[in-house]
């Protein structure tokens, strides 16, 4: 099985769940986030690591309702771990640092915090809370952390029900070409 065919596995079998407390599914939110990257004129390795950051969630076990989460599940370390497998650090690294571009955001754009879904709220609560001046200074100084703010962004605006987007096999050939560049 290709990287692509078990991608596409792993949303057709788990990716019709709703979103974890968001108004849509993890396929739709995953699609979404790449819809907004593709909005921006983002690079090809970013629309690939928008559509792909929750991954994570599709290969790792929770619980299904938010709500029952006592301890963050860590998806973006097991997501960006799994891709790192298939993929260049340029879609990888991305996926493993939006969870704490989130973190970062909150701590130093004022007014980013009020744009958090409900969900949102919660996971950041588990996920530590905004940063400290010394992990804003570590995540400034990793790769492509402005890449991991892009995905960020797009995962906040991709929770919307009912938005129009391509379909997830419409991705396949991006896929699939950034498989093969992986160094």
């Amino acid at each position: 099985m290709s990287v692509i065919d078990e991608i596409f596995s792993l949303y057709a079998t788990r990716g019709s769940a709703a979103y974890f407390g968001e108004a849509v599914s993890m396929t739709e939110h995953g699609l979404q986030a790449a819809h907004f990257a593709q909005l921006e004129g983002e690079r090809e390795t970013v629309v690939a690591a928008a559509l792909l950051h929750d991954i994570g969630h599709l290969i790792a076990t929770v619980p299904d309702d938010i709500a029952d989460w006592h301890v963050d599940a860590r998806h973006e370390a097991i997501g960006g771990r799994w891709l790192s497998e298939w993929f260049g650090a340029d879609v990888a690294e991305p996926v493993r640092l939006h969870v704490r571009a989130k973190r970062y955001l909150c701590t130093v754009d004022p007014a980013y915090f009020s744009q958090l879904s409900a969900a949102s709220v919660l996971t950041l609560k588990l996920q530590g809370g905004p940063m400290s001046a010394d992990e804003v200074a570590g995540f400034e100084a990793e790769p492509g952390y402005r890449d991991a703010i892009v995905v960020r962004r797009c995962d906040d605006r991709g929770k919307q029900a009912g938005l129009t987007t391509r379909r997830l096999e419409d991705y396949s050939e991006l896929l699939q070409s950034l498989a093969t560049r992986r160094s």
